[in-house]
Protein backbone atom coordinates (compact mmCIF):
# COMPACT_ATOMS: atom_id res chain seq x y z
CA UNK A 1 0.00 0.00 0.00
CA UNK A 2 1.17 3.28 -0.53
CA UNK A 3 1.90 6.06 1.62
CA UNK A 4 1.71 9.76 1.13
CA UNK A 5 2.29 12.02 3.83
CA UNK A 6 2.51 15.91 3.46
CA UNK A 7 3.83 18.28 5.82
CA UNK A 8 4.88 22.08 5.86
CA UNK A 9 1.80 23.83 6.05
CA UNK A 10 0.85 26.99 8.30
CA UNK A 11 -0.08 30.41 8.64
CA UNK A 12 1.42 33.15 6.46
CA UNK A 13 0.71 36.62 5.38
CA UNK A 14 0.11 37.35 1.74
CA UNK A 15 3.23 37.88 0.15
CA UNK A 16 4.79 35.10 2.47
CA UNK A 17 6.19 32.01 1.83
CA UNK A 18 5.91 28.44 2.52
CA UNK A 19 7.81 24.97 1.19
CA UNK A 20 5.58 21.88 1.29
CA UNK A 21 6.99 18.18 1.16
CA UNK A 22 5.54 14.65 0.47
CA UNK A 23 7.37 11.66 1.22
CA UNK A 24 6.10 8.98 -0.48
CA UNK A 25 6.76 5.25 0.61
CA UNK A 26 5.75 1.80 -0.38
CA UNK A 27 6.41 3.33 -4.07
CA UNK A 28 9.73 3.20 -6.80
CA UNK A 29 9.38 6.92 -6.45
CA UNK A 30 11.57 7.58 -9.72
CA UNK A 31 9.45 6.32 -12.04
CA UNK A 32 6.01 8.02 -10.99
CA UNK A 33 4.66 11.26 -11.93
CA UNK A 34 4.19 13.55 -8.37
CA UNK A 35 1.60 16.32 -8.28
CA UNK A 36 0.22 18.35 -5.92
CA UNK A 37 -3.71 19.37 -5.61
CA UNK A 38 -5.65 21.33 -3.29
CA UNK A 39 -8.93 21.84 -2.12
CA UNK A 40 -10.63 25.29 -0.86
CA UNK A 41 -13.60 25.15 1.84
CA UNK A 42 -16.73 24.52 -0.12
CA UNK A 43 -14.78 23.86 -3.39
CA UNK A 44 -13.41 21.03 -5.57
CA UNK A 45 -10.02 19.93 -5.44
CA UNK A 46 -8.17 21.75 -8.38
CA UNK A 47 -4.77 20.43 -9.34
CA UNK A 48 -1.92 23.07 -8.77
CA UNK A 49 1.32 21.26 -10.28
CA UNK A 50 2.57 18.25 -11.52
CA UNK A 51 6.22 16.91 -12.34
CA UNK A 52 7.06 13.97 -14.48
CA UNK A 53 10.14 11.73 -13.81
CA UNK A 54 12.39 13.52 -16.41
CA UNK A 55 12.09 16.89 -14.27
CA UNK A 56 9.86 18.47 -16.36
CA UNK A 57 7.26 20.30 -14.55
CA UNK A 58 3.74 21.49 -15.41
CA UNK A 59 1.51 24.11 -13.38
CA UNK A 60 -2.02 25.30 -13.06
CA UNK A 61 -2.12 28.79 -14.36
CA UNK A 62 -3.50 30.22 -11.07
CA UNK A 63 0.13 29.45 -9.62
CA UNK A 64 2.73 29.62 -12.81
CA UNK A 65 5.53 31.93 -11.82
CA UNK A 66 4.78 31.97 -7.99
CA UNK A 67 5.13 28.03 -6.97
CA UNK A 68 7.97 25.30 -7.95
CA UNK A 69 7.26 22.10 -7.45
CA UNK A 70 10.72 19.48 -7.38
CA UNK A 71 11.58 16.21 -6.12
CA UNK A 72 14.37 14.41 -4.61
CA UNK A 73 14.30 10.89 -5.60
CA UNK A 74 16.87 10.04 -3.14
CA UNK A 75 14.90 10.80 -0.12
CA UNK A 76 11.32 9.63 -1.71
CA UNK A 77 9.93 13.31 -1.60
CA UNK A 78 8.17 16.05 -3.59
CA UNK A 79 8.45 19.61 -2.53
CA UNK A 80 6.55 22.13 -3.79
CA UNK A 81 7.57 26.01 -2.89
CA UNK A 82 4.90 28.97 -2.70
CA UNK A 83 5.89 32.13 -3.16
CA UNK A 84 4.04 35.55 -2.87
CA UNK A 85 1.06 33.33 -1.50
CA UNK A 86 -2.47 35.29 -1.80
CA UNK A 87 -5.32 34.58 -0.03
CA UNK A 88 -6.89 32.86 -2.73
CA UNK A 89 -4.30 30.48 -1.87
CA UNK A 90 -5.73 29.10 0.95
CA UNK A 91 -6.31 25.60 1.00
CA UNK A 92 -5.34 22.43 1.89
CA UNK A 93 -3.14 20.54 -0.08
CA UNK A 94 -2.44 16.98 -1.01
CA UNK A 95 -0.24 14.38 -3.55
CA UNK A 96 -0.61 12.05 -5.41
CA UNK A 97 0.78 9.94 -8.07
CA UNK A 98 -0.27 11.37 -11.40
CA UNK A 99 -0.33 10.53 -15.21
CA UNK A 100 -0.82 13.06 -17.93
CA UNK A 101 -4.03 12.56 -19.59
CA UNK A 102 -5.51 14.30 -23.15
CA UNK A 103 -7.15 17.11 -21.13
CA UNK A 104 -4.65 17.26 -17.98
CA UNK A 105 -3.56 15.25 -14.99
CA UNK A 106 -5.30 12.66 -12.98
CA UNK A 107 -4.70 11.30 -9.28
CA UNK A 108 -3.78 7.47 -9.19
CA UNK A 109 -4.19 6.69 -5.15
CA UNK A 110 -6.22 7.50 -2.29
CA UNK A 111 -6.16 10.67 -0.67
CA UNK A 112 -4.07 11.15 2.30
CA UNK A 113 -4.66 13.62 4.89
CA UNK A 114 -3.25 16.64 3.41
CA UNK A 115 -1.51 19.68 4.96
CA UNK A 116 -3.48 23.09 5.54
CA UNK A 117 -1.92 26.23 4.46
CA UNK A 118 -3.96 29.56 5.30
CA UNK A 119 -3.00 32.70 3.82
CA UNK A 120 -3.94 35.57 5.68
CA UNK A 121 -4.58 39.35 4.12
Amino acid sequence: QVQLVESGGGLVQAGGSLRLSCAASRIIFKVVAMGWYRQAPGKEREWVAAIRTDTTTSYADSVKGRFTISRDNAKNTVYLQMNDLRPEDTATYYCNIVRRTPTGWAPLHSWAQGTQVTVSA
